[in-house]
């Protein structure tokens, strides 16, 4: 199996952890969207991160990976089986890559990659308007939490999708307001302590640290 993308997209994060979680073994390629390869542009026609092949099998959706996963790798399975909790697993996905990611991306764009990346100044009224525009996914997500669970009951493909935009967030300096989202903070804390996540983890800090490099 390989996975295109950088570490830093939430999306190509959210289809690795699930990889992870599944206990499976993948290539991880840094692939450039700006810059594709043929190789990339197989697998992603459209160039967009993730890109994935599974052999000759192969998608370009966080999401579409996602399921596809489930149903062929299902001992570990990530969409729950009973309609009521497969539809809400699904639901806080779509919440997270539609309504959170795109509401805080300038937060990411104006800390991190214009000012670090690009070496580009960041505009800091977009940024603080990124934070003002992701409180009203962040407000719904925290109350639907418990105070020791998942969004799901079970850890679902969900956590991992609201897990991994959050840690794109903390490379712009940015965290959960303790105040604010106690329960997302505890939450956060408890994915951040599974074995899938921190394998996924160390990946991503070891390929940064080798593109800095």
């Amino acid at each position: 199996m390989k996975l295109y993308g950088f570490p830093l997209s939430p999306f190509v994060r959210k289809v690795a952890v699930a990889l992870a979680e599944k206990g499976l073994e993948f290539e991880w390629e840094p692939s450039n969207p700006g810059a594709p390869t043929e190789e990339f542009l197989k697998v992603s026609p459209f160039s967009k991160i993730p890109g994935f092949a599974d052999g000759d099998y192969a998608l370009a959706d966080s999401t579409a990976i996602a399921v596809y996963l489930d149903a062929k790798y299902p001992d570990v399975p990530l969409i729950p089986a009973a309609p009521e909790a497969r539809g809400r697993a699904v639901w806080f996905d779509e919440v997270v890559d539609t309504v959170l990611i795109p509401a805080a991306a300038p937060i990411v764009v104006h800390r991190f990659l214009r000012p670090k990346i690009f070496g580009q100044p960041g505009d800091e009224e977009a940024a603080k308007a990124g934070e003002e525009a992701a409180l009203k996914s962040l407000n719904y997500l925290e109350g639907q939490l418990g105070n020791d669970g998942w969004l799901d009951g079970e850890f679902s493909l969900g956590d991992i999708a609201l897990a991994s935009s959050i840690k794109t967030l903390t490379y712009a300096g940015w965290s959960i307001d303790r105040a604010a989202h106690g329960k997302l903070c505890a939450w956060y804390d408890r994915v951040s302590a599974r074995a899938a996540w921190q394998a996924i983890a160390e990946k991503e800090a070891a390929m940064f640290a080798a593109m800095n490099g």
